[in-house]
């Protein structure tokens, strides 16, 4: 299923590695749900390429689709690779970092 996919995907079989690609230093992003509910977003990150130290007010899950990143929650770094996921907390700072280039799935939960 080829990225440049557009449009609602409800009801369709996706892969989510397949609805964003990697660009050379940068950060790319789809979002395929956002209701009062929370949001689901899909990410590619380059090598490197990062988003720094932030809070949400909402709780996020954080599932690496591919490759390997490294996630700091209130100064605790939690290595991760394909399949691994991690819940971060609303309010507590935290930060995302690409140890090689990865994909990752946040699903943000509106309380």
């Amino acid at each position: 299923m080829p990225e440049a996919r557009k449009g609602n995907l409800a009801e369709e079989i996706i892969d989510p590695r397949d609805l964003v690609a990697y660009q050379p230093g940068s950060i790319v992003s789809r979002m395929l749900a956002y209701t009062k509910s929370g949001t689901i977003t899909v990410f590619a990150f380059d090598a490197g390429e990062g988003l720094s130290e932030h809070t949400a007010p909402y709780d996020a899950v954080l599932q690496v689709l591919d490759g390997e990143a490294l996630i700091t929650i209130t100064g605790t770094e939690y290595p991760m690779k394909e399949g691994d996921l991690i819940i971060m907390p609303a309010q507590k700072p935290h930060a995302v970092h690409a140890v090689t280039r990865f994909k990752m799935m946040l699903t943000m939960i509106h309380a």
